[in-house]
């Protein structure tokens, strides 16, 4: 970790966000949501809301339960190392892989994410020191697709090289679930999670931890720096930095419903992709909800020129020592500083919070599933059978949602066409990319180039692994968004085994099957399929800029 347990956790103001925290804290505090919230009431949101919360609220407690853990992948870790094992690779999706990468970039040890149905990412991670790699494949419900395709590679992977499957292999998956029953009979090591947390809030359990720990991190030190801050979180007083936080995240008047994270030296590596997943999940929902976007530094536009819906989140690695504001400025920030585990268990806190004033339940996750049923059509003998509007080169052009593209005939007057489609005061730009985002990770710079484009936030994401963040937030959160798709063909596809489909065939249902859903949500989507993928990268470049 890059700080230990006796690291602040504090949290300044400025702007629409002190008012905010003016507007909403001292009634927090008065209805006692902080000591209610880590006592685990259910009640809190709602009664829609209470019998999901009921069974969601284990996070409050990680820091002190998931202890007996340790010892356990401590001794597992010496057992693999006496092996030649050193090589930890994680197959998960969403809560079950964001938490452990952000853990292992900020110890600074090395661990291989397999969060993707690309064929060539898949083939990468199995041609990786397979001799000397364990295998962690984690799935909360037991089911996921592309976690279930991810460990059948592997396991047939390890049989073709002559290594025994059941030891290299570590399941985590909740008690019960199919994953869990098959894999103790098949005689693979099992760890069962906390079945009481929601995969984004799962940091702290089995998810997080049996990866994280198997690598080398000091996931001790990471219970120990939450366990320092959870009194303080938990306490009903004014200066509680969850509840400041959440009520700067969802109680500006009128509300800015953007989020934009920008880290500032805090040392916690990657920390803003797994905020984007707990608080776009979390809060996107009912029409209402807040769209994180991940920037690089203080000269991407959403910093820079702060539009009016934004409020900016800056991870710093000292407290502002100008103390809050009250509404001096113009626009609207919080600066947050503390440790890893600190952090987490804060916008955690704070994520629970902002449901409560958005009048949300922060626990479900109810347009996740669509997607994911329109992409097992498309598998079960339903494939997309959308023609292309026309083809522009390297790039075929399909437009969905609406006849928005009008007379376009190349790929420039699409995007200039889809473009049209922001409001110009509350829209949003969503790029997503089912490319392979190790090899084509510099396409991830066209954030910034169209947020400098349109003056208006943009968020990136890879497919599919973005389906089981801010994919929730595209169909369920305010419709002001506009989608940008972005497929390529695959020089090499790879089998799924014991499936009849293959892994270029699974990704491209995915892709296809969450456009299908956007546009029965009237978002407006532009998908752009690649033929020649360096090619056609070049001229979606140059078409965006």
């Amino acid at each position: 970790m890059s700080s230990g347990p006796e690291a602040p956790l504090e949290l300044a103001a400025h702007g629409a966000a002190a008012d905010a925290i003016s507007a909403h804290v001292p009634a927090l505090v008065a209805d006692k949501f902080a000591s209610r919230l880590f006592q685990k009431d259910a009640t809190l949101w709602g009664e829609a809301a209470e019998d999901e919360s009921g069974k969601r609220l284990g996070w409050t407690g990680l820091h002190r339960t998931s202890r007996p853990l340790l010892g356990e992948i401590a001794a597992l870790r010496e057992e693999l190392a006496g092996e030649g094992v050193d090589h930890v690779a994680l197959c998960g999706m969403g809560g079950s892989s964001l938490a452990p990468e952000v853990i292992c970039a900020t110890a600074g040890v090395e661990l291989t994410v397999l969060d993707s149905s690309d064929p060539g990412q898949v083939s990468s991670a199995l041609e990786d020191r397979l001799d000397r790699t364990v295998v962690v494949v984690s799935s909360k419900s037991g089911s996921t697709v592309e976690t279930d395709s991810q460990r059948r590679a592997f396991v047939d992977a390890f049989n073709r090289a002559g290594l025994d499957p059941t030891r290299r292999i570590v399941i985590v998956t909740d008690p019960g679930s199919p994953l869990d029953a098959q894999s103790r009979a098949d005689g693979y090591r099992v760890v069962n999670a906390d079945p009481e947390v929601g995969g984004r809030f799962s940091a702290m359990t089995a998810f997080g931890l049996v990866p994280s720990g198997l690598a080398g991190a000091d996931i001790e030190a990471l219970l120990d720096e939450a366990d320092a801050v959870a009194d303080l979180l938990a306490d009903d007083d004014e200066a509680n930095p969850a509840l400041r936080l959440g009520a700067a995240m969802a109680g500006t008047s009128p509300l800015r419903d953007k989020l934009v994270v920008v880290d500032e030296g805090s040392g916690l590596v990657g920390f803003g992709d797994w905020a984007e997943q707990l608080v776009a999940e979390s809060t996107g929902k009912d029409g209402t909800g807040i769209l994180p976007v991940v920037v690089a530094d203080e000269t991407d536009p959403e910093v820079a020129a702060q539009p009016g819906d934004v409020t900016v989140a800056r991870l710093v690695a000292d407290p502002d020592d100008d103390g809050d504001g009250t509404g001096s400025s113009s626009g609207s920030e919080v600066s947050v500083t503390g440790s890893l585990g600190a952090q987490m268990l804060l916008w955690e806190a704070a994520t629970a919070v902002a449901g409560r004033i958005l009048g949300i339940n922060p626990f479900d996750q109810p347009d996740v599933e669509s997607a994911k049923k329109a992409a097992r059509s498309m598998l079960e003998g339903e494939p997309d059978q959308t023609p292309p509007l026309f083809v522009d080169g390297p790039v075929e052009v399909r437009a969905l949602g609406g006849d928005w593209a009008g007379s376009a005939t190349t790929l420039k007057e699409a995007v200039d066409a889809l473009l049209a489609q922001l409001d110009p005061q509350q829209g949003y730009v969503a790029v997503m990319a089912y490319l392979d985002r190790l090899r084509h990770a510099d396409l991830a710079r066209v954030r910034r180039t169209v947020a400098a484009r349109t003056g208006r936030p943009a968020t990136f994401g890879w497919g599919p692994r973005f389906l089981h963040s801010t994919g929730q937030l595209h169909k369920g959160g305010p419709a002001v968004g506009v989608y940008l798709q972005v497929t390529g063909a695959h020089a090499e596809d790879l089998a799924v085994p014991g499936r009849d489909y293959t892994f270029g065939q699974l990704i491209a249902a995915q892709a296809a099957g969450d456009a299908r859903v956007l546009a029965e949500h009237d978002r407006p989507v532009l998908r752009v399929h690649l033929t020649d993928v360096p090619a056609g990268l070049d001229a979606l470049q140059e078409a965006l800029s």
